[in-house]
């Protein structure tokens, strides 16, 4: 199936301001991609592809005071089929595991793992190791936590969003993950285009978070908010949290002005016939905004 991803970001620049976004495709991602995945700009700005620790794929570029609009829009290749899973997959001992999972073990930023720890032992300390573990953790966040966007903030961590009962989707993807590490499993945020394919029509787009947990030898998806196997998921970043993955850091002040995102399924065709349906942008629907104050550097 070929799968249409996408954006389009409006700021206001108050000042000369240096961005570096987390906006493509990641690093790893192996689907066939139809057109090009890099960013624009426009007014045209000069930028710098960047690979960080975690595969995660950024841009570097300065905006000058005024509007800037940042964009991408491709189309990618995918096999249609849902988030894998495996109901046997096992719980692997601390001593046992792939040295590069030990960092996921750990509280970090936004996950406080180690504060919790108490509670999450509470919880699912009764739950089977492995799958049945994990999926308790993730059916437990999904009720826990209503979702809207204007429970979300900034400085929110897993702890705040585990008191309050409230969220966006990467609170739902952090707490997951500061649970499974309470729980010596190794998780790590992920981040990453996620359209209504395969289920009904959810609103106007957005850029999705998500959990990926070490288990049976390899890293399978977990995501609470919908905590069912989706279709057509697209990896942007993944980290510790979403401090490794920042859809936008900012040095200088900026408002958001406007926000679209597009992750549909397109009918197969001729790569001649996609790029031409590249010529021109989607009308998909802007997210509503709510008034902002100028953000100062990140």
């Amino acid at each position: 199936m070929f799968i249409r991803i996408g954006f389009e970001i409006g700021l206001t620049c108050e000042t000369e301001t240096t961005l570096i976004l987390a906006l493509s495709p990641h690093s790893s991602y192996a689907g066939r991609v139809v057109g090009s995945d890099r960013l624009r700009t426009s007014p045209d700005l000069p930028a710098q592809d960047i690979v960080d620790p975690f595969g995660n794929r950024l841009t570097r570029l300065k905006a000058p005071p005024g509007a800037l609009t940042i964009a991408s829009d491709c189309i990618v290749e995918d096999d249609g089929a849902p988030d894998p899973y495996d109901w046997n997959a096992r719980q692997h001992d601390i001593i046992d595991l792939p040295p590069e999972t030990l960092p996921f073990l750990t509280a970090s930023r936004y996950c406080e793992s180690d504060a919790i720890r108490d509670e999450a032992w509470a919880l699912f300390g009764s739950t089977p190791p492995g799958w049945a573990r994990v999926q308790a953790i993730s059916n437990f966040v999904h009720n826990h936590l209503t979702f809207g966007y204007g429970f979300g903030r900034p400085t929110k961590t897993a702890g705040d969003a585990l008191r309050e009962k409230t969220g966006v989707c990467r609170d739902f993807a952090h707490l997951t993950v500061a649970l499974c590490r309470a729980m010596s499993i190794p998780a790590r945020y992920a981040s990453g285009y996620l359209g209504d394919i395969g289920v009904p029509p959810s609103g106007p787009g957005d850029f999705c978070a998500w959990t990926e947990v070490y288990l049976g030898g390899r890293w399978f998806t977990f995501d609470a908010r919908y905590n069912t196997p989706r279709i057509g998921r697209v990896l942007m970043v993944r980290g510790r949290d979403a401090a490794d993955g920042a859809m936008m850091t900012s040095y200088g002040a900026y408002d958001l002005t406007s926000f679209r995102v597009w992750t549909d399924e397109v009918e197969d065709a001729s790569d001649a016939a996609l790029i031409d349906l590249l010529r021109h942008r989607p009308d998909a629907p802007a997210l509503t905004l709510a008034p902002t104050a100028p953000r100062p550097a990140a």
